[in-house]
């Protein structure tokens, strides 16, 4: 199996989860089937799109391979008839979902962060290292931003979780190890990915949030 084919497979497991997320939000939102879909596909492949757009990359990738957008729809009616037929099983284990999904969410962060760098290189700025980190960080939680604005939220990334931390420390690992000529390829790929996904892990783990300020001290 390739390197492509490897990718490719670890984008479809994100897109799927990405998508899952969606669904999650749109039934906290109460909102319908249709609602569901459209924040499922926009979580899976919003970021990827906004990528495209500031590259200059059209028709965004979404429109010229849409796999991920077709996988992205059909999972989100999936997910939304799971949650209509089994919604009392999934709410009493939701913890034990939630894990899940979770785990595989930082892997769709870390392939998609990984991959926004890559596209940014394929299309030209490879050696504009902060834009191809600034891009790839988009790729990864764009899609999660789209989905708490239209449902009404302040994005998560914003306010909790060490997430778009994670992909800024990976795309960082990543774009160093290419720009020093320290490793290329697969293995600079694998190395940021893992800083992702280990960053990621401990901040589950340990509940990793930072500093936010609750109240303003009196003076």
């Amino acid at each position: 199996m390739t390197a492509e084919n490897i990718i490719f497979i670890f984008e479809m497991v994100g897109t799927v989860v990405f998508a899952v997320t969606g669904v999650i939000t749109a039934i906290e939102k109460k909102l319908d089937i249709f609602g569901a879909v459209v924040l499922g596909m926009a979580t899976a492949v919003g970021g990827g799109i906004i990528r495209d757009l500031i590259l200059g990359y059209l028709p965004p990738t979404a429109f010229r391979k849409p796999v991920f957008a077709i996988t992205a729809i059909v999972t989100s009616i999936l997910a939304f008839a799971l949650a209509w037929c089994l919604g009392k099983r999934i709410k009493k284990h939701f913890d034990i979902y939630a894990q899940i999904i979770n785990a595989f969410d930082s892997i769709g962060l870390a392939v998609f962060t990984i991959g926004g760098i890559n596209v940014a290189a394929a299309c030209g700025f490879g050696e504009n290292s902060f834009l191809s980190i600034f891009v790839g960080i988009l790729t990864g939680v764009g899609g999660g931003m789209l989905r708490d604005i239209m449902a009404g939220k302040i994005p998560g990334i914003l306010r909790e979780r060490v997430y778009a931390l994670a992909a800024l420390l990976g795309a960082l690992v990543y774009q160093i190890l290419v720009d020093y000529e320290i490793m290329d390829g697969v293995p600079a790929m694998l190395c940021g990915a893992i800083i992702i996904l280990l960053v990621r892990a401990l901040a589950t783990i340990f509940k990793w949030n930072l500093p936010k300020i609750d109240e303003l001290a009196d003076e």
